[in-house]
């Protein structure tokens, strides 16, 4: 988890740099934009209305929110619908950093040099998206202005991931996404699976948002958010086109360009083919690498655009009728990146997308139900199994979400919550855009009748042990870092709750070796090793403790 805090903290640094910034007098063009302020109607706690725009939350727990017009429209639209969630999302960054880094040394060291580093982000985001981020921000907690003006606070944030991915190369989310079309689906047509790994606390993913966005500009598109977030890390447009992006191994740039979920939201605005996706993409510069997953209705394939700081390349698959995308590069030039191939190497991304291509293999005909059981997969390879929370399974039940699309059809799938485990609510986008509450009615979007069940998984012995052992990990870790002392007893609950997780005996062993009880040390960390240990440089420090109590006098 410390690599997830750590992201907090550099998040932190990132948006403060722009507090002394000559862009911090930076503001977007929004002369020729509706400035009109909205007028929220507040049907009950869980609907809220204005002109035709809307935010409601279902009985799934997933706030549903609909907004359209020009893009300072929009940007209002969204702030003065989910205002108190958008207070809450930045106050949840920006508390947990204020426990995280108490050196005021620190802060003004990185704040200094990120103040250089992002002098010139906002020259790589397009007025409109400035715009609607600008609106936006102005229901931003105003007591965070000591940090950054808060439209800037929010322009940066929409860099963030690619910021603390690029200068501490962070592997903060381990994305799995699939396509299959042609003869893997039941009729022929795409459809497209995705788990959004990316953790940074269980309050971050509390208020997720299927956003429904009807631009002045552009096709209506959807796409599953957080307060504050107009970028797309998972959506669909009604043209059946797709995009979802897998985080890859990048170099460090020298300074801040596009922000990834900035440049796929003007793809899944703007593109119809993927041939107008990969257009769109050329003409941007980025700063990190990131594998775009581009699915098609018009063309019945999905294909991955592979973009790095220096370079673009598209894969698809030659022969076949289906695509995998975890973490590290395919395509011919990005594949050899010495970066990459020590990406495939040390972690954990060869083998969730060896475990994606074994179940995709083991069904002759992809479906909707299908496809979500892949994605709750929580089996390693072969079906052994990994223990929960682990990192090399497709399902480690920390998701911020899961969805599948089937663009043909204009129909979505999201999950609702815990991780991807809560029934999987569908949308229909023809039938959402066709009807857009044109006549000022709250309705709920969601078309029950296709939905998919919650995993039965849910109410089994094993996951409510999870769900302790994710409460008594914690403790461990305090134990740990305080050095006190852990009772047998203790040991023995805490290791029961997750049998088959390496992390129980590695950290177990880790307290005895600290107590300098190495015969009991080196058990755990054997224990350890009969495990699957989530990536290679973790089984090395393992075997590395071992050799060393190996010299020790027991």
């Amino acid at each position: 988890m410390k690599k997830h805090l750590c992201y907090i903290v550099f998040l932190f640094f990132m948006v403060a740099s722009c507090g002394t910034s000559k862009s911090m007098r930076h503001q977007p063009n929004i002369a020729n934009y509706n400035s009109t302020i909205p007028i929220v109607e507040k049907k009950s706690n869980t609907a809220f209305y204005t002109g035709h725009n809307f935010l409601l939350k279902n009985k799934q727990k997933l706030w549903e929110l609909y907004v359209e017009g020009d893009p300072l429209e929009r940007g209002l639209a969204i702030g003065s619908l989910t205002d108190s969630l958008l207070k809450k999302q930045e106050y949840v960054f920006f508390e947990k950093v204020n426990d995280l880094v108490p050196s005021n040394f620190k802060k003004r060291v990185m704040v200094d040099f990120l103040n250089w580093y992002n002098r010139k982000l906002f020259l790589n985001v397009e007025n409109e998206f400035q715009a609607e981020i600008y609106g936006l921000s102005q229901y931003s907690p105003q007591d965070l202005n000591y940090i950054a003006p808060s439209f800037l606070r929010d322009l940066y944030l929409h860099g963030a991931h690619d910021i603390g991915h690029a200068v501490q190369d962070l592997a903060l989310v381990g994305c799995s996404s699939f396509a299959a079309w042609g003869d893997k689906t039941e009729d022929g047509n795409l459809i497209l699976g995705r788990n959004f790994d990316f953790y940074v606390g269980d309050a971050f993913a509390k208020d997720k948002i299927v956003a429904f966005v009807n631009p002045k500009d552009g096709y209506p598109f959807m796409m599953l958010t957080w307060p504050g977030m107009i970028g797309v890390c998972s959506g669909m447009n009604v043209e059946g086109l797709t995009v979802t992006i897998n985080a890859g191994k990048s170099k460090i740039p020298l300074i801040a360009k596009t922000p990834i979920s900035i440049l796929t939201r003007e793809i899944v605005q703007y593109a119809k083919s993927i041939d107008e996706a990969i257009a769109i993409a050329k003409k941007k510069k980025v700063f990190v690498s990131e594998s775009i997953m581009v699915g098609s209705a018009i063309d019945n394939k999905a294909v991955l655009i592979e973009i790095a700081p220096d370079n673009l390349e598209v894969f698809e698959v030659s022969n076949g009728a289906q695509l995998v995308s975890t973490n590290h590069f395919q395509s011919d030039v990005l594949k050899e990146n010495k970066r990459n191939k020590n990406q495939i190497k040390n972690s954990h991304s060869q083998y969730r997308f060896d475990r994606m291509n074994q179940l995709l293999d083991q069904s002759s005909k992809i479906t909707p139900q299908i496809a979500v059981d892949i994605l709750r997969n929580k089996e390693g390879l072969n079906n052994i199994p990994l223990g929960f929370g682990n990192d090399k399974a497709l399902n480690h039940l920390l998701a911020h979400h899961g969805i599948v699309f089937q663009p043909a059809k204009q129909l979505v799938w999201v999950s609702s919550s815990p991780y991807q485990l809560g029934e999987f609510v569908c949308y229909d986008l023809s039938a959402i855009f066709k009807n857009s509450n044109a006549n000022g009615n709250l309705v709920s979007l969601e078309d029950e009748i296709k939905n998919i069940a919650a995993d039965p998984f849910l109410e089994t012995v094993e996951y409510k042990n999870y769900e302790q052992f994710r409460v008594e990990d914690k403790k461990i870790d305090f134990f740990l870092e305080n050095k006190k002392e852990l009772s047998p007893d203790y040991i023995n609950y805490y290791q029961s709750l997750n049998p088959d997780y390496w992390v129980v005996y590695y950290k177990v062993g880790l307290y005895f070796y600290q107590n300098k009880k190495y015969t009991l040390a080196k058990e755990q960390f054997e224990k350890t090793l009969t495990k699957e240990i989530s990536t290679l440089p973790e089984r090395e420090k393992i075997s590395h403790y071992i050799k060393k109590i190996k010299t020790k006098r027991l």
